[in-house]
């Protein structure tokens, strides 16, 4: 599964931190709609002392749970983060001025998902482009919360305090290393797919009429 992401990551044009103990912090949105689950997954790899990969891998969600998308703070709607990279836009600092997350501290691109519904829209929001405190924290003070509800308005959320607990202290490491900056990267299966989904049809459309016809089998691989 990692080589499977230091691909998709690279195939972007994306950074790869390759440094001892340097994170890499890589969410991946599954390819999902519904709203209000912990279904997608924040990756934390990086390269011990040694050169080895370490990998974890832990339940989030990338997407606002439904209390914000009824009742958005932002009058054009609920920020949905958009996929990218979003090179040094983070740091360690206080989330809402309660407890140590990664905090937002360059801009991001969000859509906003203006129809007050329960329903996340990923196609047809509006793009936002700034400072509007799309963090990565937690959600409950204990164990494994079991719905996102409001405790995402935007931000990437972890579900299990424990896991939340570990990032922090793997991204304590790379401060000390490298100084209180972090690269977030998302990736969205669905435009994964896509874009697979588009290439495919474009190679088949550009091959020349011949005496037969062959008849391919592919399987999309998204992970």
């Amino acid at each position: 599964m990692l080589a499977a992401i230091v691909r998709a990551i690279r195939s972007r044009t994306y950074q790869v931190y390759t440094r001892p103990f340097e994170l890499n912090i890589i969410g991946i949105r599954a390819n999902s709609t519904t709203p209000n689950q912990f279904d997608d997954e924040i990756h934390v790899f990086f390269k011990n002392s040694v050169n080895q990969w370490i990998h974890y891998i832990f339940p989030a969600t990338t997407d606002p749970g439904t209390y914000w998308l009824k009742s958005p703070m932002h009058p054009q709607g609920t920020a949905i983060l958009q996929q990218g990279q979003y090179r040094d836009a983070y740091q360690i600092g206080l989330h809402k001025g309660k407890y140590y997350a990664l905090v937002q501290r360059k801009a991001v691109t969000v859509l906003r998902d203006y129809d007050r519904n329960a329903m996340l829209d990923f196609h047809n929001g509006k793009p936002d482009t700034g400072l509007f405190g799309i963090n990565i924290h937690r959600a409950s003070v204990n164990g494994t919360t079991k719905t996102v509800d409001n405790h995402s308005a935007g931000c990437q959320v972890l579900a299990n305090i424990n896991h939340f607990n570990l990032l922090m202290q793997l991204a304590e490491k790379h401060r000390q290393l490298y100084g209180n900056q972090f690269t977030y990267t998302l990736i969205d299966k669905r435009a994964v797919a896509r874009e697979e989904k588009k290439k495919i049809a474009l190679s088949l459309a550009g091959l020349g009429a011949g005496v037969g016809v062959a008849v391919i089998t592919y399987k999309l691989i998204t992970r």
